[in-house]
């Protein structure tokens, strides 16, 4: 916009409000000395009213003239044949009044009432420009009107600028954290126990949320004057524009001091998976901003600054949000479309819950439908992505063949995988109860129970698959006792994992859990018996006395000890080593071996050790007492080997 140079103005003028109320007949003489343009232009113009005539009586005669222009519209008069002095005088009076702003002798927004009365002047000559167009009056008063409306926009739109521009008040929650973007979160793995994107504090989300995008009362109503005062000369499209191209500006900037910077779908898929947690994280950041912060406060603006025009603030905020939006929604779909990997279901469900809210905030009526469509369907393929991430966990499981049984009976890295991969995955219960009823149908036959949900019977599944490849992986072990011992690791810290998860344990079940605890004690059980039946059967008093007489038979004695004391020492030698890590069933297991074999063997030592002659005897067929045996128990499964002839010596 061209502004016009100050040519008619009064350097003698200290304010708006001085100039309201009388013009100076100083201003005349003073006029009279600028170039030859301005007399012509000033020639032919009718005399001046009388100097002290104040600006409301000023205001009171245009308003007349603009009467008797509107009854000539509607055809009720004739219309006027010449212009009132009044029109030349309040052109006069609103160039001293901008005059006065940009020589600093007083600032917009400062005084109300020299304010108001500048508005109210510059709202009269917009009127005069706009009624005059139909009638064929010619004068060079309105010619002056409308250069001087020329000049109040472009003054006004000055003013407009100033304001979008100052530096609203400092939040001290949007910090500028381009150097210092998010940590990125680890890829899932064994030892890793928190993958969530760690949400902000909603104390302090309400504290960004009164304080951006940060303006006064006091310049929102400014704002406003000016948006209203430009909207009403004609000036819609300068306004609008000032405040978008400024708006948009301000908004990148929000952005920018959160760290973020646009990916395109180019660099998305170029980048390693590391790299792209980091710029997961601060997506979700971004956009939790935006709907729960950036774009309510920038909507609230919008509606302030242009309260009397609401079709008009609709459009500006669409255009400040919607290619923000859609920036955003590209990330998204750009990362829906890389490779799929097990690592990035909890990313994947992050960005899906935060598309979940976006969408949510977007159903207040302020977005159009196709930019919430869009959003929507942003939000839907990241969901297909996640389900099938999960689901893919079920061909993990039937892929996993090894041939190699994990050493000592240990838990083994399939089930310590898939069940921390579950206990993470069910921290997004809810959310994955939603994606699977929304995206997997499952026959009613398949259902257990009409309550069953989706995602519980992909979890009975997956459980299913693991215990029959648990129970594959069992049979490679030669020793039947081990292979119940690894039975009972898994087992055990399967059932933990699921105690230990309010999620999981509600989508198993309790009926699922006692059928579980039954099957470990039929496995602790079959334990036993492998191991320790043929030890008892040492130690059975059967067969020991010679047929006939009722004596005791010393050759089949000393053989019962030597047997005993063989088979002792090869099962401490051997299940020493083996492992049990849960305490509680290592506990179990010693305790449940010591209250069959202490009292067997105390009873057996203590009714016929007497038949062994006391001395060298005794010792060579008697090696361990009742408390060495207990002893000895509670050194199995320590994964420790211990050598016998070194805890003798």
């Amino acid at each position: 916009m061209e502004k016009k140079p100050h040519s008619d103005q009064n350097d003698n003028v200290s304010s708006p409000r001085d100039n309201s109320e009388t013009v100076d007949a100083k201003s005349d003489d003073h006029q009279q000395q600028h170039g030859e343009k301005e007399e012509k232009d000033v020639e032919e113009d009718p005399p001046l009213l009388d100097p002290e005539l104040s600006l409301a009586q000023i205001l009171d005669e245009v308003d007349r003239f603009l009467e008797t222009l509107t009854n000539a519209q509607k055809g009720k008069s004739d219309p006027p044949d010449q212009v009132p002095n009044s029109v030349e005088l309040l052109s006069k009076m609103v160039e001293s009044m901008i005059h006065a702003y940009n020589a600093c002798k007083t600032k917009f927004g400062r005084d109300l009432e020299d304010d108001a009365s500048f508005l109210e002047a510059v709202n009269r000559i917009s009127k005069l420009s706009n009624g005059i167009y139909e009638f064929p009056i010619q004068s060079s008063s309105l010619n002056r009107a409308s250069s001087v409306l020329q000049r109040a926009m472009s003054f006004l739109e000055d003013e407009l600028r100033v304001l979008l521009h100052e530096e609203p008040k400092p939040n001290s929650n949007v910090s500028d954290q381009k150097s210092q973007k998010p940590s990125k979160q680890s890829s899932f793995d064994l030892n890793h126990e928190q993958d969530r994107c760690v949400l902000p504090d909603p104390i302090e989300q309400n504290k960004e949320q009164e304080e951006f995008p940060g303006f006064s009362q006091e310049a929102i109503s400014n704002m406003n004057k000016i948006a209203s005062a430009m909207i009403f000369a004609g000036y819609e499209s300068e306004c609008c524009m000032v405040y978008g191209i400024l708006r948009g500006s301000a908004f990148k900037g929000a952005l920018n001091k959160l760290g973020y910077d646009y990916v395109s779908i180019d660099d998305v898929h170029r980048m390693q998976w590391e790299s792209l947690e980091g710029e997961i994280a601060l997506w979700i950041k971004v956009v939790k901003q935006c709907s729960t912060n950036f774009f309510s406060g920038e909507r609230k603006l919008c509606d302030s600054v242009f309260s009397d025009h609401p079709s008009l603030s609709q459009t500006l905020f669409l255009d400040l949000a919607r290619p923000v939006v859609l920036q955003l929604l590209d990330f998204a779909e750009a990362l829906v479309v890389t490779k799929r990997s097990a690592e990035k279901l909890f990313k994947f469900l992050d960005m899906y819950e935060t598309l979940r809210d976006l969408v949510r905030v977007m159903d207040d009526g302020s977005y159009p439908e196709e930019l919430k469509s869009e959003a929507s369907e942003a939000k839907t393929r990241l969901g297909e992505a996640a389900m099938s991430i999960f689901c893919d966990l079920e061909n993990s499981i039937k892929s996993d063949h090894g041939r190699t049984p994990v050493p000592s009976g240990a838990v083994h890295p399939l089930t310590r995988y898939v069940m921390n991969y579950l206990k993470y995955a069910c921290e997004y219960k809810e959310t994955l109860e939603q994606v699977f009823q929304k995206h997997l149908k499952i026959e009613s036959d398949d259902v257990s129970t009409p309550k069953t949900s989706p995602f519980s019977v992909q979890m009975m599944t997956i459980m299913d698959l693991l215990d029959a490849n648990l129970d594959m992986k069992s049979k490679l072990y030669k020793d039947y006792a081990l292979c119940y011992v690894f039975l009972m690791n898994n087992g055990r810290y399967i059932l933990q994992k699921i105690k230990g998860s309010t999620e999981i344990h509600e989508l198993m079940g309790d009926t699922w859990c006692r059928k579980r605890s039954s099957l470990m004690r039929q496995y602790h059980k079959n334990y036993q018996r492998e191991t320790w039946s043929k030890v008892l059967q040492c130690m059975n008093h059967e067969g020991l006395q010679a047929s006939g007489h009722g004596k005791v038979s010393k050759p089949v004695l000393k053989e019962r000890f030597k047997n005993f004391n063989a088979m002792f020492d090869e099962i401490h030698r051997t299940q020493t080593t083996w492992v049990v890590s849960d305490e509680q069933l290592q506990s179990e297991l010693r305790v449940s071996i010591s209250a069959v074999m202490i009292p067997a063997y105390r009873s057996f030592l203590g009714r016929f050790q007497q038949y062994l002659a006391p001395g060298r005897q005794s010792e060579k067929y008697i090696k361990y007492q009742p408390e060495d045996i207990e002893t000895l128990i509670d050194e199995l499964f320590d994964g420790n080997p211990v050598s016998m002839a070194r805890r003798r010596a």
